[in-house]
């Protein structure tokens, strides 16, 4: 089979642009098409990368020929002798789903630069990364998980795959980066970081072997021959999509550790969680699927209810996997685990939204939210998390810990992932009974078909430990940690942030103080009781008051001062923390396996 040839060029790193060849050599003879993913696999939102087509030129056996649009995303080209095709495509997007590019490093995901050649998706493809010829660019490295055909030292050169899926699914850096690497289960891992910071290489490298090795030993195998963890180190940044055999990540320099940095650094813990959630997707997402993501096309919206189980259980996994694998303490764990239960509560959407539901909405709802969203919406996520805590619980109180959801996820990987079988709407149900014996269809119908909260504190009262809720203490207040006051304070409810100097306003809960005076995201707050409002100083500010006082708020809306009245309440009890009771009950859960 004659193999579809793409070329990369950095062509104007200070004008943001990639140039792309396309060489067809046997294209549809009445005419080829050809188009951009409206949206990359991962991240659920039409992202119509075909805008950032800057000009596009092709040629006919030599011969100029114009190529036709035919929507947004689409292009014809006649098909009676094959086809070169040439386009630019502006990278400015930094974040880890599309194509950035200027002086000092390139990204990009695959389905944002290269043409689908429809009819043609099951040809091999031969990809040439080409060295930058601009001499600022001249000490730049590649670095991708698509398997070499030649290359040179620095990553530069030719790379094979199978079919247009895989060619999209292996993202590529480019630039200068430093090199971590280690081995888990035998198999070769690296970490490239872009972006300079001073790090503890030897720290990051054998905790991340720990998590990849704990990982690999849940599904009793690894499906990939190399793994690669393409990191963009940033001022203030976070997110991750995963691939195949690699994952993009976007994080913080503070998320890195340091030289002599504590063990439970928070910062540190959140960036071992992301690497930890994006890896496990290389079995739960990338090969374990839901059966209409699998026939998705990326050019419209692939509706599917399963998300609670692809991003839900990956993310109950992804901080499990943490203390599992010693790299995290058994406190640490617990307190990660209450801010969870804190993100969730504090959130009103559950009670409006099912986490089934979010997930078919992810397309127009969770990736399109404003600041009304946590009122209105629940994460698939967060909840999903707490769901499929909930479901372990259960199932080892069911089976006096003979069964666990690590039984569920080895099924899954046995009967879908390693098969390439996807995953009906209904499965979860049959497939966890199957798995551990355990019926859970009237739970799966509250929990996740329902808005019904699941009884959390009594399944962890079973595994000793003991959910507390409490009223926050203040606006910075994530939970997971025990009071340190047992004073009452009153609350307005809000969610402020500071920009220069100024207040704004950012959330507004339902039945808060703040929405029952009319607030709104986006004010500007001036002052309360006549004083002027300070960010550092509000928490302060209100905590001279009782529950039940009245005060007056000023604020800007729409560049009008406005004025209001506002009961101030005391704080409902939706910050969670937990206390264990029993420290062997609660390895017992923790412990891999049932």
């Amino acid at each position: 089979m004659s193999e579809l040839h793409y070329r990369v060029e950095v062509a104007q790193p200070e004008c943001h642009r990639f140039r792309v060849t396309v060489r067809v050599p046997a294209p549809a003879p009445d005419g080829q098409r050809v188009s951009l993913a409206a949206w990359t696999p991962g991240s659920y939102m039409i992202r119509d990368f075909a805008r950032n087509v800057v000009r596009m030129t092709a040629r006919s056996d030599g011969t100029p020929c114009t190529p036709e649009k035919l929507d947004k995303q689409t292009w014809l080209l006649p098909g009676d002798a094959p086809l070169e095709i040439c386009y630019e495509l502006h990278a400015w997007d930094p974040s880890v789903r599309a194509a950035y590019l200027d002086l000092h490093r390139g990204f990009f995901d695959g389905a944002c630069l290269f043409l689908r050649v429809q009819g043609q998706e099951r040809r091999p493809c031969r990809v040439e990364l080409v060295a930058p010829q601009d001499a600022r660019c001249a000490d730049w490295q590649a670095a991708t998980s698509l398997s070499v055909e030649s290359a040179d030292a620095s990553g530069f050169g030719t790379y094979l795959v199978d079919d247009y899926a895989e060619l999209i699914d292996h993202p590529v850096e480019m630039g200068t980066f430093r090199t971590v690497r280690w081995e888990a289960s035998g198999v070769p891992h690296r970490m490239v970081l872009a972006g300079g910071v001073q790090l503890d290489e030897a720290r990051l490298a054998r905790d991340l072997e720990q998590i990849c090795t704990t990982e690999i030993a849940l599904f009793g195998e690894a499906p990939f021959s190399q793994y690669l963890f393409l990191t963009h180190v940033t001022a203030d940044g976070y997110g991750g999509l995963e691939h195949r055999a690699s994952t993009a990540l976007l994080c913080s320099r503070r998320n890195l550790p340091a030289p002599g940095d504590a063990p439970a650094d928070p910062k540190y813990r959140d960036f071992l969680g992301l690497c930890s959630h994006e890896y496990f997707h290389a079995w739960n997402v990338k090969r374990i699927r839901p059966r209409v993501l699998q026939q998705a096309d990326l050019g419209s919206e692939a509706y599917t209810k399963l998300l609670w189980v692809f991003e839900g259980f990956t993310s109950y996994y992804d901080d499990l996997v943490l203390v599992r694998s010693s790299v995290i303490s058994e406190d640490a764990y617990l307190e990660t685990l209450g801010q969870t239960f804190t993100r969730v509560l504090r959130c009103a959407g559950r009670q409006l939204q099912s986490i089934a539901e979010s997930s078919f909405d992810a397309w127009t709802r969770f990736y399109k939210q404003d600041a009304c969203a946590p009122n209105l919406i629940v994460s698939y996520y967060a909840k999903g998390a707490l769901v499929a805590l909930a479901l372990d619980l259960y199932i080892r109180q069911e089976t006096e810990h003979a069964r666990s959801l690590d039984d569920v996820m080895r099924l899954l990987w046995e009967r879908h992932g390693r098969q390439d079988a996807g995953l009906p709407e209904d499965a979860m149900p049959a497939l966890i009974h199957a798995a551990t014996g355990v019926a859970v269809d009237a739970q799966v119908a509250a929990w996740v078909e329902g808005t019904q909260d699941p009884p959390w504190a009594d399944l962890l009262a079973g595994q000793g430990v003991t959910l507390h809720l409490r009223p926050e203490s203040s606006m910075q207040d994530r939970g997971g940690s025990m009071p340190t006051s047992a004073l009452e304070r009153p609350v307005a409810g809000w969610r402020c942030e500071a920009d220069r100097g100024l207040v704004i306003i950012r959330h507004v809960p339902v039945d808060s103080p703040a929405g029952a005076a009319g607030l709104a995201p986006d004010d500007l707050l001036v002052a309360v009781d006549s004083l002027q409002v300070r960010l550092d100083e509000l928490d302060d500010l209100l905590g001279r008051y009782q529950p039940g006082d009245r005060v007056t708020v000023h604020y800007l809306r729409d560049g009008m001062l406005r004025t209001t009245e506002m009961c101030l309440q005391a704080g409902p009890s939706s910050t969670a923390w937990l206390e264990v009771t029993d420290r062997d009950q609660l390895r017992r859960w923790l412990a891999a396996g049932g």
